[in-house]
């Protein structure tokens, strides 16, 4: 149903100094730019950085995390580790850093199969939540698959467009929160199919046209459903 993960935005206090630190630091390309607002290229996805300006507002203390090149990721780790105190994570074969962007969102770099060169997609967001079957209820309508459950009943991993994670309030790896009122753009090939599955569990539909629908989920993420 969901195709893509078209954008995520994040809320920055000063586009000046989230600038620096996406392109300059991290080598992201910025490819629109706005009084209160930037758009950086990460391969396919944008990451939208917005001064809370308007709704929707981009999310605080997001903790989402970046593909790039499994070969790259030695680079990146002696890169970054001469400024930032990181933290390391291993997942089966592959490995992730952490670090805080400005704002405080927790950036994770963990290695993909991707072509690169450099930072090459968006392969996971976490939500933080109220109440985790709720949350998982509504995004299974949308077409997510649970592939994992914490011990604690605190969260769960989805399966999507890209890797989707619902955490009730806690401290993840590298004392990461879920992130509050996200604005993620989905793409899908029908967002009025999209709509229907999940009409009746929407806090509010914020505005609908034949090309894009956005909703507010259970917990007050804005969800838009764009045709691509």
């Amino acid at each position: 149903m969901l195709t893509g993960l078209s954008w995520l935005a994040l809320e920055v206090k000063y586009l000046e100094r989230a600038r620096a630190f996406y392109e300059e630091t991290l080598g992201l390309s910025v490819r629109e730019r706005g009084t209160d607002e930037l758009v950086a290229a990460a391969g396919d996805t944008d990451l939208v950085l917005r001064r809370p300006s308007e709704f929707p507002r981009g999310g605080l203390h997001t903790h989402y995390a970046f593909s790039v090149p499994a070969a790259e990721y030695d680079d990146w780790w002696d890169r970054l580790s001469a400024s930032y105190d990181l933290e390391e994570a291993q997942f089966g074969s592959a490995r992730s850093l952490y670090l805080y962007d400005p704002d405080s969102n927790c950036v994770e770099l963990g290695q993909q199969d991707v072509a690169g060169p450099g930072i090459d997609g968006i392969f996971e967001v976490v939500l933080e939540v109220e109440a985790l079957e709720r949350a998982r209820d509504f995004y299974d309508a949308l077409g997510f698959e649970t592939v994992d459950e914490g011990n604690d009943r605190t969260r769960v991993r989805l399966h999507g467009p890209m890797a989707l994670e619902l955490w009730e309030p806690h401290l993840g790896l590298a004392d990461a929160r879920g992130g509050v009122h996200v604005d993620l753009g989905f793409e899908t090939d029908d967002p009025a199919a999209a709509l229907a599955a999940v009409r009746d569990r929407v806090r509010s539909l914020e505005r609908e046209t034949d090309d894009e629908i956005v909703v507010r989920d259970p917990d007050g993420h804005f969800l838009t459903f764009v045709a691509p």
